[in-house]
């Protein structure tokens, strides 16, 4: 699948303290809901004991975004706080259980479903900033992104399933399959039929009627950009970029919407459009922050008005610009430790450090919305090359694969803001991932707080730096691509307990231990509706 600036790099618009637990949770849920034809009765939820969720999933809102998937809710919907409870009043028991399996990646779900006389099984994995891949259901491999309309069809044996491909490929009606696999299955194949726009009612049943056919179940899509038509891309990384500009220096927003046009089918105006309206839950999320935030389960109180009490009193140090980002930063990070809407961009966990920095000097230098999509968009396509080569999740890469991330992001739409050139923005994004290598992912009392406010203040004002070294004519010396490959391969070195497992860094100093000891007290020490092993 190729990456799409709306589905894997900015957005989704959510709620909850993590990206690759809540949102992409929720996704995993959503398609397990359509799995069983609605809410199960019973969900058996197992992790291997040796990734991140066993010590992650509770804190970190793994278990409210799968019960919102669940029960068929949006990533954003204010009810999200309410899930666990919500739930099991639905009649849908959860059971949590720690196994030894070995799964390579550290964000693996193991799902058995049960509704009426149907079990199914499913195996996803989160990969980062919200984004999912489905790995086996029912024991069978195959792959779903979640980019696409999916009708799953389960045959008796081989003559069925050519029968049913036989009639796929007939006239139906204008409907359009994109593409169709037939997977072997130890109950017979299973057919997996791909397409942009869900399956009619009367097709599905079509196909019901097909001889030798067991069960039919679609699965819609839950990613906001589709795949397949004619979905391409000139470029995936920034060498790549240079050489389809060839020499033409146009601005890299330029190249970011004729990337996203040709990625999906859309048009410059639907591009731009698109990030506007996500510049706009950005602002409102910001004012929403500064104005003051409450929560319950939270290490810190609001943080922004005291800055912002600070900074008009003329206590803080510094210009304007920067502590403007450091202010609109930590109204970001309070309003998702609020449970409030942010977008993730990359991540969850470094939601603020782009947004803020756009929309701050943005502002301070009377640039209107579309001049912050177009940075927004110059940030998104630098995120691309990132993902397209690593990840965004700290569960595998630490907070460089985040925090150092949305750095280099937030440079390339700093110099994008100040009119500086496709290479400038590419060495600025480049400066900013060098400084940013190596940080680990430590939060404390497990809750995406601390040190994540300071890391991404980090994030912005290290931006706000690289983007006027760029623009000054300091070299990168490493090009950017080359600082992503070295970014991954530190991940590879880094030991498990220092990428988000709570198992290191100052996650495990006393004061957090004792922290989170507290917050569980206050919240009542139970996990509602859920059995956890």
């Amino acid at each position: 699948m190729l990456p799409s600036i709306f589905n894997d790099v900015i957005g989704p618009v959510m709620r909850g303290p993590s990206s690759s637990h809540c949102a992409a949770a929720l996704r995993i849920g959503r398609l397990a809901r359509d799995l069983v034809g609605g809410l199960p009765e019973k969900v058996l939820v197992e992790f291997d004991r040796a990734g991140s969720l066993p010590t992650t999933h509770t804190s970190q809102g793994s278990d409210m975004g799968l019960f919102g998937g669940l029960l068929g809710w949006d990533a954003h919907d204010a009810r999200l706080t309410q899930a666990t409870t919500a739930v099991e009043d639905a009649g849908c028991r959860v059971t949590f259980s720690t196994v030894d399996v070995g799964d390579p990646h550290p964000n693996t779900y193991r799902l058995t479903l049960t509704r009426g006389e149907e079990t199914h099984s499913l195996r996803a994995i989160s990969t980062g900033g919200g984004m999912i891949e489905v790995l086996a259901i029912d024991e069978v491999t195959l792959s779903i992104y979640g980019d696409f309309a999916e009708t799953l069809v389960w045959c008796l044996d081989a003559a069925a399933a050519e029968g049913l491909t036989a009639t796929l490929r007939e006239d139906l009606s204008g409907f359009v399959v994109e593409s169709l696999e037939v997977h072997a299955g130890q109950g017979g194949p299973l057919v997996q039929v791909r397409s942009r726009t869900p399956m009619t009612d009367s097709l599905l049943r079509r196909l019901e009627e097909c001889d030798g056919v067991t069960l039919v179940r679609p699965l819609g899509a839950v990613l906001p950009v589709l795949s397949g038509g004619s979905a391409s891309a000139a470029f995936t990384s920034a060498v790549e970029l240079l050489r389809v500009d060839a020499g033409r220096h146009l601005p890299l927003w330029q190249h970011a919407v004729a990337y996203e046009c040709g990625r999906g089918g859309l048009s410059e105006a639907e591009v731009i459009g698109r990030m506007q309206e996500i510049v706009a839950i950005l602002e409102a999320s910001i004012a929403e922050g500064i104005a003051g935030t409450t929560y319950d389960d939270r290490v810190l109180p609001a943080q922004a008005p005291l800055f912002k009490a600070a900074l008009d009193s003329g206590k803080l140090l510094g210009d304007e610009t920067l502590n403007r980002i450091v202010l609109a930063t930590t109204a970001l990070m309070d309003v998702k430790s609020s449970m409030g809407v942010i977008v993730a961009a990359p991540t969850a966990g470094a939601c603020a450090a782009l947004p803020a920095a756009v929309i701050t000097v943005a502002r301070l230098r009377d640039l209107d919305e579309e001049a912050m999509a177009r940075a927004m968009l110059a940030a998104g396509l630098v995120g691309i090359f990132i993902t397209s080569a690593w990840s965004f999740a700290a569960e595998v890469g630490g907070c460089q694969a985040e925090g150092g991330s949305a750095s280099a992001m937030a440079a390339a739409a700093l110099v994008t803001l100040a009119d500086g050139s496709l290479e400038q923005a590419l060495a600025a994004a480049a400066m900013a991932l060098q400084s940013m290598l190596g940080l680990i992912c430590d939060p404390v009392a497990n809750r995406v707080e601390v040190p994540c406010l300071g890391k991404n203040v980090m994030a912005a004002t290290n931006a706000l730096a690289c983007a006027n070294m760029a623009l000054a004519g300091f070299a990168e010396v490493i090009p950017f691509d080359e600082v992503v490959t070295a970014a991954r391969h530190v991940s590879e070195q880094m030991p498990r307990e220092l990428r988000c497992t709570a198992l290191g860094g100052l996650a495990i100093t006393p004061t957090s231990q004792a922290i989170e000891a507290r917050l569980a007290v206050r919240a009542g020490a139970t996990c509602g509706s859920c059995s956890c092993g």
